[in-house]
Parts: structure tokens; C-alpha cells; sequence
């Protein structure tokens, strides 16, 4: 999209002073952190200006990726240009010049950059063709050659002969021509987390086409309304799962080509879907011969020399925020996603590594205000990170940007002029653990039911969480999912329609179904599902290494399960989609907080209220209850709109669906009026007003 109005100078868009005030009022005991907030907003306001004065302004300086690397001019000449401040001299190589490292050399200009002009050919062609190969040579201080790849690659491939990326021009005689716009940013964000690779039952790496054709369509029908993107920035590890990224600007080819995920991202948006990328700027790959590692032969340029430009746990390289290319480098690959794939919303990935010195490192958050202020707090990423949000927010108004941040750093969600981050959501990161924790070391009997509330309330007033119950994370090799947690081998001959229900299966259905609903209707403002969990996919993720003697057999989404209709992972997925609609009509991820009005130990009970809609839980593993009492703010006549004991999705079909309930004037747990409904075990309701006014 081109520069719209108010890009010119965006210092001229950030208020004089921070409007800290109206975060106090939110939140009173950041008031002896006053200080701190202004002069975190202030560095950034500082920083915008310099940005103004310097660049011209923050649209051409985060715009990079349209002179760095190589391009190919209107009169067919090619433009190359790259950072190395610590090269003593840079050339091109390529099979363009039948890799002659002499015939091509750049000229150095300022600041540590590089150009090099290539007249066209006589008639008038590009001296580098489509799909040719290229390097970029470096000749470091002490008179080495290395052969590197531009930090701005398109386009890198690998052959099954090298584990090492090649760099491959990427400039197709016709490119793929975007046909749709942005869809409107949805009120309740209902996300279906992805991986391109895994998304097809097959043993092998499936394909973007295979994404547009078979899986965009299947999401629509589950009511999700978002798709998360996992490893689509260039990983030359394909294990990594995306997170040890060697090229920031080129899509994975592994899936295919670049024009392939427009084509995606762009029929997801004829579908009416929002698409977001995960984006990993928190640390990259240590490779050198295809990442960015030692780019110049120095152990800097884009990082911090070591030890502080190395992570101990990830072994990764660690950027310089603070460096003026690096955040040229960041800020423009941001915009480049968003530019080329149009991608509409961002994820960011260890978030909480950036914001802290100590990276979270053998450290533990308790919620202490002094965890979030002083010294260890690395003032630098989080300039970075809200430059970033205040450029992409300013530029594309409808953007999401969401943090990873397992930290719990209050003001991360709120704007920057308010001395916040201006992330739009967080993760609610601790909500899929405690499940996990319940499953491995906890009877039914024994689960808690304040703690469970707990947990899922447990967030920071005003600033949006995404809600989930498993993520990628609890899938990975060394855990498993929840559906295997809950049935484990069991699945393997049990699941059959044709069989007798057996008590294992009975119970892993249940509560598969009430983890999910009582997480996507208490647990946020937002929620999330990992491709295929939505039917309770068994088993974990695991991707081809060694040490699997570079078996897919778990790298892949088992949709044959699903499509075969005898299995009852059928009847998990139509809950699923069920519930997504629901969430889509009564819309309660968009409503305040819900209120709780039950939290019954003894029982198993939980109750509450949001959107006007009522939500009761009976996780008690064998008492139902033929009258239970549950208060209600707004009186009338409630009917069942969604019942998880239904035998469509595999439960025992104990409730009568013509049934009304019509409220008392008998107050009950702090509400006014209350109503009598008969709760199943391991049953979850959800009654609405039939009310065509409410």
C-alpha cells in the first residue's frame, strides 16, 4: 500500500508528553513507576525524531528492503547494495559471472554500506536471470574470503546434496497480482494456529498449495476467523519449527515458492479470514554459510559481540537493537511481510528474551512490580518493540500484534502513548500448562475449581490476552497432546463409533470438550487452537532429526482421521465448530470479563456469566445434579444453545433441548435472580435468553 497521509513526519503524531495519567487511573500502583513509563516513552519519541531528522521519515527508513539486496532496474540494469561495516572489500559471484569473484566488485560508501551497479545486456535483458545463483563475497580484515548470502534474499533454496541454502534470484516474468483486500479486523479474534509443513497426513513436507486448497476452506467451516502462520520466515533447520531463522525476508521454499504464499494469504482473505505471521526478531540462526551470523567476518554487525550477543539456551545470535541498520534491518522486514505477502497482523516470538537482560533465564515472575522496572530490563529491545507497534499501528490501522511473553510485564498491551509497549494481545501462556499440570498429577476428584478460575482470570485489567488450551508448545516431542494426556493408547483402538464406548474414551471426550469451552469463554479476549487439535489429535509432534532417524511419521496432521466418519474424532471437531459459531453470534470474546458466580468445590460446579450469556461446568466425574440453583443477573426465559453432553458430539445425550428455564427472584451467590437446571457430570451448558431483544 503507498504512504498515506500523516507518514511524513511521525515524531508530529506522538503527543508532546505521555499520557501516563489515564494508565494510573487503570492501574494505581504503577504510580511510583511514573517516572519510568515517561521516560520510556520519551526514549521512543526521541527516537522517532532522530528517525525524521536522519531519514526523511519513518516510511522511507523502514522501507530498506526496496534498495538493499539486489534489484533489477526499469532499463534492466541490476542495483546491489549491502551492509558490512567490518568487509574490507565485497563482491557479487553468481552463475551470472561463472563465479568470478573479481569481475563484480562494490563500492564502499558511508557508514560501512556497499553498491554495485551491472549495466544490462545489449538487448536491453537482465544480467541476472530468474533462478540463477548468487553470493555475496566478503573479504574480511584479515584478506579471507567468505561466501554469504544477503541478509535481503527473496529467495533461498536447499538440495537434498548440501544441508546449506542457496541464494536464488528471485524475478519472475509475471508475478502473482493480489486480488483481494484486507478483510475488516473481527471484534473476537478466533485464531487457528498453523505449520505449513505438518498440514497434510502425509509423511513429507506439504506445500502451500496444499494449505490454499485443502486446509483454508476446512478452518472457514471450524468459524475461525484468523490463521497464525508458523515458520514461514527462511529456518535452514527445519526442526527449529521456524524459530532458528537464517534468512528474515525470504518465505520457506521448502513449501514452495513466494508466489505460492500470496496466493494463500490472499485467498484466506477472499474467504474473509486474517492471516498473521509468526515473527521471530528475539534472536536468529548461528549459522554463518546461509544466516546472518558474521555476516562482515566479524562477530557483531547485526549483534551484540559475545557474550552479550549470544543466547546460552537457544545457541543464537542476539540482535543490536540499538545499532542504526539493525533497526533499519528489523523495521523494514516487518514492513516487507506486510507489503509483499500482505499479511495482516504479527506474532511476535520471545518477547519476554527480548525484554529482559537475563532473557528468562533461570528466572521466575511473581507478579512483583520490581520484575518489570530497573536495570535488568533491557530498555533498548523494548524501544525496538515500540517503534515497531507504533509503526505498524500508525501505518496499517487494522493491524494485530501479539506477544509472546510468559513475563506477565504490565503495559505491554496498552498504547505507547500511554508509556506502554502497544501490543494489541498477549498469550495467556499459563493457562495451557495448568492443564497439562492437572492431566499428569491430578485425580478428576481432586481438581480445584477456584484454581482453575483462577488461572483463567488471572490478567491484567484492559489488556488483551489470547486464550488457549494447547498450543504447538504442548504438542512438541516430550509431551503430548491433551486428547492423548486424556485417552492415550486407548486411541489407538478405541475410537471407533463401531465400538463400545469405553470409560477412557467417555471421560477424554468430555473433558476434551469442557477444557476447550470453559478456556475459550473464561480465558481471554481472544482464543487459539493448534491445527488439528480442534478433533483431538493424538499422539505429539516431533519433525525429522537424527535422532528419529529423520522420520515425518509426526510431522504431519492425521486428517484421514477426521474425514473417516466412523472415528469419533468427527464429533470433537463439529463441537468445535459449534462453539467457534456460538462465540460468533453471542460474541463474548469482544464483552467485558465474564462474572463468576460459582465456584463450587464439592460439587465440581463452575457458573458464570459474560455477554449475557450463561456458562455452567459440572467437572464432577460421576454426580450429576437434577435442580441445581445458579444465580443469573437478567431475568426471562433461558434455552440451551450449546450442551457438550449432545450425542452429535459424543456425549450421552442426557438433556432435553425443548427444555425452558425461566428465572426466580431468588437471589443466589450475589445475583438477583437465579434459575433451577439439571447439570450432567462432566457436562458443560450454555444457556441464552430467548429474548429476540437481548
Amino acid at each position: 500500500s503507498a504512504p498515506g497521509p500523516g507518514r511524513d513526519k511521525m515524531a508530529e503524531r506522538l503527543p508532546a508528553e505521555c499520557l501516563v495519567n489515564a494508565l494510573l487511573r487503570t492501574d494505581p500502583y504503577l504510580e511510583q513507576y511514573k517516572g519510568e513509563l515517561q521516560r520510556r516513552y520519551n526514549n521512543l519519541k526521541s527516537l522517532v525524531k532522530h528517525i525524521d531528522a536522519n531519514e526523511g521519515n519513518l516510511d522511507k527508513f523502514s522501507r530498506g528492503y526496496e534498495s538493499f539486496g539486489i534489484h533489477q532496474q526499469a532499463n534492466g540494469s541490476i542495483y546491489c547494495k549491502e551492509w558490512a561495516p567490518g568487509a574490507k572489500a565485497v563482491s557479487l559471484v553468481g552463475e551470472f559471472n561463472d563465479w568470478n569473484v573479481f569481475s563484480h566488485p562494490y563500492h564502499r560508501l558511508a557508514y560501512g554500506k556497499w553498491e554495485l551497479y551491472i549495466a544490462p545486456e545489449a538487448d536491453g535483458s537482465s544480467p541476472v536471470s530468474h533462478e540463477s545463483k548468487l553470493k555475496v563475497v566478503i573479504e574480511d580484515q584479515s584478506g579471507q574470503r567468505l561466501y554469504r548470502i544477503s541478509p535481503w534474499a527473496h529467495y533461498v533454496t536447499c538440495n537434498e546434496s548440501s544441508p546449506t541454502y542457496d541464494w536464488v534470484h528471485w524475478d519472475p516474468p509475471q508475478r502473482y497480482v493480489r486480488r483481494y483486500p484486507h478483510p475488516p479486523r473481527p471484534r473476537s479474534l478466533r485464531i487457528y494456529e498453523a505449520h505449513i509443513g505438518i498440514a497434510s497426513p502425509e509423511g513429507k513436507v506439504a506445500t502451500y498449495k496444499n494449505f490454499t486448497n485443502n486446509m483454508l476452506r476446512r478452518i472457514k467451516n471450524l468459524g475461525y476467523n484468523c490463521i497464525q502462520l508458523m515458520a514461514i520466515m527462511e529456518h535452514a533447520y527445519y526442526a527449529s519449527f521456524g524459530y532458528q531463522v537464517t534468512s528474515f525476508f525470504a518465505a520457506s521454499s521448502r513449501f514452495g515458492t513466494p508466489d505460492d504464499l500470496r496466493e494463500l494469504v490472499d485467498t484466506a482473505h477472499s474467504l474473509g479470514l486474517v492471516v498473521l505471521l509468526d515473527v521471530v526478531h528475539s534472536h536468529a540462526s548461528s549459522n554463518t554459510a546461509d544466516g546472518l551470523n558474521h555476516f562482515d567476518g566479524t562477530d557483531s554487525c547485526f549483534f551484540h559481540s559475545p557474550p552479550r550477543g549470544t543466547h546460552s539456551l537457544w545457541d543464537s545470535r542476539l540482535f543490536n537493537y540499538s545499532s542504526w541498520e539493525v533497526l533499519r534491518f528489523l523495521l523494514s522486514n516487518l514492513r516487507w511481510w506486510v507489503e509483499e505477502y500482505y499479511f495482516d497482523g504479527f506474532r511476535f516470538d520471545g518477547v519476554t528474551s527480548m525484554l529482559y537482560h537475563h532473557h528468562g533465564i533461570s528466572t521466575g515472575f511473581s507478579g512483583d512490580y520490581t520484575e518489570y522496572f530497573g536495570l535488568h530490563v533491557d530498555e533498548e529491545s523494548l524501544a525496538y518493540l515500540c517503534l515497531s507497534n507504533h509503526m505498524l499501528h500508525s501505518f496499517y490501522p487494522d493491524f494485530i500484534s501479539i506477544a509472546e511473553d510468559v513475563s506477565g510485564m504490565p503495559t505491554l498491551c496498552r498504547p505507547v502513548m500511554e508509556g506502554g509497549i502497544g501490543f494489541d494481545y498477549r498469550l495467556a501462556m499459563a493457562i495451557p500448562d495448568k492443564w497439562i499440570q492437572m492431566l499428569k498429577e491430578l485425580k478428576d476428584e481432586d481438581w480445584n475449581m477456584g484454581n482453575i478460575v483462577h488461572t483463567l482470570t488471572n490478567r491484567r485489567y484492559s489488556e488483551k490476552t489470547i486464550a488457549y488450551a494447547e498450543s504447538h508448545d504442548q504438542a512438541l516431542v516430550g509431551d503430548k497432546t491433551l486428547a492423548f494426556w486424556l485417552m492415550d493408547a486407548e486411541m489407538y483402538t478405541n475410537m471407533s463409533t463401531l465400538s463400545p464406548l469405553t470409560p477412557v474414551i467417555d471421560r477424554g471426550l468430555q473433558l476434551h470438550k469442557m477444557i476447550r469451552l470453559i478456556t475459550h469463554t473464561l480465558g481471554g479476549e481472544g482464543y487459539l487452537n493448534f491445527i488439528g487439535n480442534e478433533f483431538g489429535h493424538p499422539e505429539w509432534l516431533d519433525f525429522p532429526r537424527v535422532g528419529n532417524n529423520e522420520s515425518y511419521h509426526y510431522a504431519r496432521r492425521q486428517f484421514n482421521l477426521l474425514d473417516n466418519k466412523l472415528l469419533r474424532y468427527d464429533l470433537l471437531n463439529t463441537f468445535d465448530k459449534d462453539m467457534n459459531n456460538l462465540e460468533q453470534t453471542y460474541g463474548w470474546l469482544a464483552a467485558p470479563p465474564a462474572y463468576v458466580s460459582e465456584k463450587h468445590e464439592d460439587n465440581k460446579v463452575i457458573a458464570f456469566e459474560r455477554a449475557r450469556v450463561l456458562f455452567i461446568f459440572n467437572f464432577h466425574h460421576e454426580k450429576s445434579f437434577p435442580d441445581y440453583r445458579v444465580g443469573v443477573d437478567l431475568p426471562g426465559k433461558y434455552k440451551i444453545v450449546l450442551d457438550s453432553d449432545t450425542e452429535l458430539y459424543g456425549g450421552h445425550g442426557r438433556l432435553n433441548h425443548d427444555t425452558e428455564f425461566f428465572t426466580e427472584s431468588q437471589e443466589q451467590n450475589n445475583r438477583n435472580n437465579s434459575l433451577l437446571v439439571y447439570i450432567p457430570s462432566r457436562t458443560a451448558i450454555v444457556l441464552a435468553r430467548d429474548d429476540p431483544r437481548s
